[in-house]
């Protein structure tokens, strides 16, 4: 039993880095900067990003933020505390594209609107439930591992 829970949360812990890592890759290309641009436009929290850059380079500096993200998380092992502040980042960005649930014109008329979700939005973003509750048990567990660190160790991590 003991077996299985680790390789769950090592599958837990590391799937969330190689999704935000992938997600935060893809973030270089056009495809993805035109993709997520109607998100991005309708957002109050990020919408102003357009005011001062490109699509492209707003989208590039979300991808190195997401990448920073996805690195702080995976070190747990090294750096807990690190990883905790890599959790935290990746709780803020999963409530903010859930937000986008809300802020994005998207909900499907043909089945009479809300709570029917639409491909272009709900349907891309409902996932995102799931990875904010996988960063919350990343921050659980990387606090836990930073507070059972010796005394000397706690305080230069």
């Amino acid at each position: 039993m003991a077996q299985i829970e680790r390789l769950g949360f090592f599958f837990l812990r590391f799937g969330l880095v190689i999704a935000i890592g992938w997600i935060a890759a893809m973030k270089v290309t056009e495809y993805e900067a035109k993709g997520i641009e109607p998100l991005i436009a309708h957002s109050p929290l990020l919408s102003w990003g357009y005011s001062i850059w490109t699509v492209h380079h707003f989208t590039e500096i979300i991808g190195a933020v997401e990448m920073t993200i996805a690195i702080l998380i995976a070190l747990r092992r090294w750096f807990p505390k690190a990883s905790a502040v890599g959790s935290v980042g990746a709780i803020c960005m999963f409530l903010t594209t859930l937000s986008f649930i809300i802020t994005t014109p998207g909900w499907e008329p043909s089945l009479g609107g809300f709570p029917a979700l639409s491909g272009d939005v709900g349907e891309f973003l409902i996932k995102d439930f799931t990875l904010l509750g996988a960063s919350i048990w990343t921050l659980a567990d990387s606090l836990s591992a930073a507070t059972s660190l010796p005394t000397f160790l706690r305080d230069r991590v």
